[in-house]
């Protein structure tokens, strides 16, 4: 059985393995072909693609026109004013697909380092390169923006104004992009672990590894649209709220720094992502796209169109006591310091050992980002499981505090309505579930390996406790 020890981590490349290659790579491959029916299947990612766009319209709904109530979904008032106000517009089309062109447009020419991937196993093993330009896409991004709003070619204010058919023109463009890359995809006969049910393999994905030129679509629909529209709607709602009022209030000002922080820290660390489970394994289908297209900023937003929503409700921004803020905020920029440094922690130690770590000196660069000399289980196939680091405290530590920073989200914004707290609640089930499945494949792959890993690290979020 192995143990647990410290060793000075260098790159493996040339390392031999304890068991032959070829019994690696079929263990591997069993693990990378393996078909299971998750969600519910056929029937439950069904729900699920019908059920979050009319999720997203509700919650909006409730928001837009009942202060936050959560009306009968079945009200037929309700939706003839979400079909009024959310119909989607040219000029809302105008801006949603320009931003996305111009993203790619960055993603396609800008500098960056070019960083190779985690081992494909569908490629015989190889290592794809991406090209990792996502801080300086996000720098002439920040200053484009800039210009346009102060010099009137495009005010930012525009966006808080159209929220409703800029979702609606997201949420279209999510179900565009999903059928045309699964039709391209079997067209060029390139799907992969497809399960033979249409509805299914539409939601979990056709491609594995899409690629315009050399900009992986996978990595750049994850990083360069969700969280930067994000932003961008905080920092709408935050200008509107000066126009309006003279001055942004603490509440929106904590909206705007929380959602800078995540695209920032995306941005930043974009070279840890090649080897992430998402890049080595997830495909490309409904279940990325549209989420990232669409769900993800305009559902996690909630809480900074409540907070703009009430203050032209209220005549005057949400104001909280200072103590009540000074929490928000400490939760927020602690559980961030823990989240950035775990992540940081356990890419780049990945990275070491796959010969692809790139020093980088983005801001900011927090203290114990890095590893050196870490613990950690060296497995029967060749692999290594960091035990150093946050990592000696929980297995998901960088979960828990990702899910800190969404209660920290919808603390801001108060409890007068449940809405704001949809991310946190929704966020807390996805990543359960990404949890179940993450040990499941984990034991499946490691045998022996994975029981030394739990018994050395028995708590998953909060040590000590669970």
């Amino acid at each position: 059985m192995s143990s647990k020890h410290t060793v000075k981590v260098k790159p493996n490349n040339n390392e031999k393995t304890p068991v032959d290659i070829k019994q690696k790579k079929n263990i591997i491959l069993d693990t990378d072909n393996e078909i299971v029916f998750e969600f519910g299947g056929p029937w439950g990612v069904t729900a699920m693609m019908i059920g979050f766009p009319l999720l997203m319209f509700y919650l909006w709904g409730c928001l837009q026109f009942y202060r936050g109530k959560l009306v009968s979904p079945l009200a037929g008032e309700l939706w003839s004013q979400i079909i009024k106000e959310a119909w989607p517009t040219w000029y809302a089309s105008k801006i949603y697909l320009i931003f996305c062109l111009f993203e790619l447009f960055l993603a396609y020419f800008m500098p960056g380092p070019i960083v190779k991937g985690a081992p494909v196993a569908s490629l015989n093993g190889k290592k794809l390169d991406y090209l990792c330009n996502g801080l300086t896409s996000w720098y002439v991004t920040l200053i484009t923006s800039y210009i346009l709003h102060r010099y009137d070619y495009f005010r930012l204010t525009e966006i808080i104004d159209n929220f409703g058919p800029l979702m609606t023109v997201a949420i279209i463009t999510g179900f565009a992009i999903t059928f045309t890359v699964y039709t391209v995809t079997i067209i060029q006969g390139k799907q992969h672990r497809m399960s033979g049910n249409l509805i299914y393999d539409l939601f979990m994905g056709a491609a594995l590894n899409p690629r315009l030129g050399r900009v992986d679509l996978k990595m750049f629909a994850e990083i360069r649209v969700p969280w930067v529209v994000l932003f961008y709607i905080s920092v709408s709602a935050a200008l509107k709220e000066y126009e309006m009022f003279g001055y942004v209030s603490a509440s929106m000002a904590f909206m705007v720094l929380a959602h800078f922080l995540y695209v920032n820290a995306c941005a930043k660390g974009e070279e840890c992502i090649p080897t992430t489970w998402d890049m080595t394994y997830e495909k490309f289908g409904f279940m990325l796209i549209f989420w990232n297209l669409a769900g993800v900023p305009f559902t996690y937003c909630l809480g900074a169109v409540y907070l703009h929503i009430s203050s032209i409700d209220n005549g005057k921004p949400i104001q909280h006591s200072p103590a009540w803020t000074f929490f928000c905020y400490a939760l927020l920029i602690s559980s961030y310091y823990i989240w950035d440094t775990a992540n940081s922690q356990k890419n780049r130690f990945r990275m070491i050992l796959n010969g692809t770590y790139v020093p980088r000196k983005a801001f900011p660069q927090l203290p114990w980002g890095t590893l050196k000399n870490p613990s950690h289980i060296k497995t029967k196939q060749g692999n290594s499981i960091l035990t150093g680091g946050w990592w000696g405290y929980a297995r998901k530590i960088h979960y828990t505090a990702d899910l800190m920073m969404a209660f920290s989200w919808g603390f801001i914004c108060g409890f007068n309505t449940a809405i704001p707290y949809f991310y946190p609640a929704f966020f807390t089930f996805v990543l359960t579930h990404r949890v179940t499945r993450d040990m499941e494949r984990c034991a499946r792959k490691y045998g022996k390996d994975w029981d030394e890993y739990c018994r050395q690290v028995p708590y998953i979020f909060v040590p000590g406790i669970y």
